[in-house]
């Protein structure tokens, strides 16, 4: 955690930021050593404000924070600009897809230090600009879920997720609140999503970073958004997510 008192700099994305008063700005930072932490810029909206236009939505930089003494907002001196990611602002569905990644990691990222997450989100926003308009949905799809599973919430599609039995090949339920796919047996009782097997290998090959993107049409990729915005609601839900909720359609 930051010590109190002591300066740090340390590499910064802007997750969001709320007006504060008359002048300044709270913002919420993922950054690399400490997670996801709120500082107040001052003065960040006066004209002519050390921090410009830098604090702008997934904006990367060096963030110059002075950690508080009595609370968990601390102060933004600086914020060195790196990156604005303008391509982000061009296309619509790239913002709509970084703006809910971005809503997801500032409100359940914790404000202690990891580094793999950090670097995940960077190449995740840097991927979702830099996609080919056809690939924007589905290459935001796997950025959203690598997002969940390293939050520790990933579904889970190897085994039954409520007694671990071996699921045959084909279709399969899916249920939300027991976490993942069912056997036949355990999907008897309860809610489920029935995938079929086109859809169940899609949703298995966007959980593993190493294996090809599926390819997804305009209706699978609305249906796999909506499942996913479904998994935020029954395993992180906390209060509406209107990026999230405008990104999954619902």
């Amino acid at each position: 955690d930051p010590v109190a008192g002591t300066p740090l700099l340390t590499p910064a994305i802007v997750l969001g930021s709320l007006r504060y008063g008359e002048t300044s700005r709270i913002v919420r930072l993922a950054t690399r050593e400490h997670g996801v932490v709120s500082a107040i810029a001052k003065g960040a909206l006066r004209p002519k404000s050390r921090f410009g236009a830098a604090l702008q939505l997934l904006s990367e930089g060096q963030a110059h924070l002075l950690p508080s003494r009595a609370s968990d907002l601390h102060t933004l001196v600086a914020f060195d600009l790196i990156a604005t990611h303008s391509g982000l602002a061009g296309n619509l569905e790239r913002f709509g897809a970084v703006s809910a990644l971005a809503e997801v990691a500032a409100r359940f990222v914790a404000p202690m230090a990891n580094v793999f997450l950090y670097d995940q989100l960077r190449d995740d926003v840097q991927l979702i600009e830099l996609a080919p308009v056809n690939a924007i949905g589905v290459v935001a799809l796997r950025a959203m879920w690598r997002l969940i599973v390293e939050l520790g919430l990933g579904p889970t599609v190897t085994r039954c997720a409520r007694d671990g039995a071996a699921l045959p090949d084909g279709a399969v339920a899916f249920s939300l609140r027991d976490g993942g796919f069912l056997c036949a047996s355990c999907a008897r009782s309860g809610a489920t999503t029935r995938l079929a097997a086109a859809d169940r290998a899609d949703l298995t090959a966007l959980l593993e970073p190493r294996a090809d993107l599926p390819l997804l049409d305009e209706r699978q990729g609305a249906a796999h958004r909506r499942l996913l915005v479904r998994w935020v609601r029954e395993h992180l839900g906390d209060g509406v997510m209107l990026a999230l909720e405008a990104w999954g359609g619902a």
